[in-house]
């Protein structure tokens, strides 16, 4: 998916929400057969909850950013209204009142659509802007460092960017200065990424600099990748990992700050939780036959264990093999509690007992620990902090279904430590809320 600028989403969003809301002024005002008090009514309120549903279904089906194509964004539009509606119908069924005129969703209806193009238009142009001025030349020692992040800007980057062109340091160490800058300026290259042989090579580095003086951006393969891709390069993590402050260890304000958040919002999740218990105790009935509650050893803050809660979606085996999407011990119901997050929601508990925080690295079962504290150097760096309900990890990669997959998660939450704050919590949350509302399974 495209990365969109806040702003613009803001902008996009806001427009979405407040269009019933402004058209139902209109409709009070001037199209009603008899004026009626619009501000303080129940139609304004209708309106209101009207605007936020479109907004979250527009943003779960990926609008603006995501479709690829004109007609895409048209679809999409068209089914997040769809959404939106459904539910303020259920509403006046509810009630049994006419929450909504009907010329007000006609209206919003057909302003949705010209103003998603809008967006998803202003999306693109704002993307090939980013990627122009974020044309990289690589200098490195190694290719597969090159075709490695070239993948990344392909697969899930935070900043859009493409790679116009790469050296190794020992064919340009000994150009001139002026031959250099020529070089970068055949190629467009706004950017310099140097990895770490680069920066031992003196001659490089001067080359670098004068790149720097002459307008370009000069960046480390690391903080390349933090800025770009949101990750921290596994070659990288003895050099970075102790070189920044973590926001729950060194900030009194945040860690504070997020202990309410986890209070306020374990609280509301735990309401949730009693409502649907009677739900997946019938759903247990007919597909998913076993105890109702999965207790599971993790790994905590400090190393320390702990036993985590999950609504069962798979069959009791004792296997403590990595668990796949497609994996056969997950029931019928059980596939349904784990493509709608639903079998994580016992975990607002842990959250409540303060064992878990709603964001942070995911704990992993102590055998897999033991395992990785042996392969992967700093992976007991995750531990320093409160695991989280989601993560960073969470939402830029998704499932660890191997060893392979435990490295590149790990990339992710040395991201989150160093860079661990309000802004960054809401950013995963939101991505979180966007990935389950748009039933992307596990």
């Amino acid at each position: 998916m495209k990365p969109l600028r806040s702003e613009s989403a803001s902008i996009f969003f806001a427009g979405l929400a407040a269009a019933p809301i402004a058209l139902g002024a209109v409709h009070a005002s001037w199209l009603a057969p008899v004026p009626y008090p619009y501000l303080g009514s129940y139609q304004m309120f209708s309106a209101i909850a009207l605007g936020l549903s479109l907004a979250v279904s527009a943003y779960a089906v990926g609008l603006p950013d995501g479709p690829e194509s004109r007609g895409a964004a048209i679809g999409r539009t068209f089914v997040a209204f769809v959404v939106a509606a459904v539910l303020i119908s259920v509403g006046q069924l509810v009630l049994g009142t006419q929450l909504m005129p009907r010329s007000v969703l006609g209206l919003v209806s057909v302003t949705s659509i010209p103003w998603a193009l809008i967006g998803w238009n202003l999306s693109n142009d704002l993307n090939e802007r980013e990627v122009e001025k974020s044309s990289v030349f690589m200098i490195s020692e190694r290719h597969d460092d090159v075709a490695a992040l070239e993948a990344e800007l392909v697969l899930s980057p935070e900043r859009s960017a493409r790679i116009v062109g790469d050296a190794r340091p020992d064919g340009i160490r000994a150009m001139s200065t002026e031959a250099f800058l020529t070089h970068l300026d055949e190629r467009d290259a706004a950017i310099v990424v140097l990895d770490a042989a680069s920066q031992l090579d003196d001659n490089v580095v001067r080359l670098a600099t004068q790149a720097h003086l002459a307008g370009h951006r000069i960046r480390t393969l690391s903080l390349f990748y933090e800025e770009w891709v949101g990750k921290v390069p596994i070659a990288e993590i003895e050099r970075v990992t102790m070189l920044s402050d973590v926001g729950e260890l060194h900030r009194q304000n945040y860690g504070r700050a997020r202990r309410v958040v986890d209070i306020l919002l374990s609280v509301a999740g735990s309401a949730v939780l009693g409502v649907i218990l009677p739900i997946v105790l019938v759903g247990n009935l007919v597909g998913n036959r076993g105890p109702l509650f999965y207790r599971q050893s993790r790994v905590g803050r400090g190393g320390k264990p702990f036993e985590i809660l999950k609504l069962r979606s798979m069959v009791s085996s004792g296997s403590t093999e990595w668990t796949s999407n497609d994996d056969a011990r997950i029931t019928t119901f059980g596939s349904l509690l784990r493509r709608s997050h639903l079998d994580e929601l016992p975990q607002v508990i842990n959250v409540l007992r303060g064992e878990l925080s709603i964001v942070g690295p995911r704990p992993e079962q102590l055998q897999y620990v033991e395992e990785l504290r042996q392969k992967i150097d700093f992976y007991d760096s995750r531990h320093i902090i409160t695991p989280g309900l989601t993560g960073w990890a969470q939402v830029k990669f998704g499932y660890a279904s191997s060893e392979s997959d435990a490295v590149e998660k790990l990339e992710y939450d040395l991201y989150y430590l160093r860079r661990q704050g309000l802004a960054l919590d809401l950013r995963i949350i939101i991505r979180t809320l966007r990935a389950v509302l748009g039933r992307r399974g596990r």
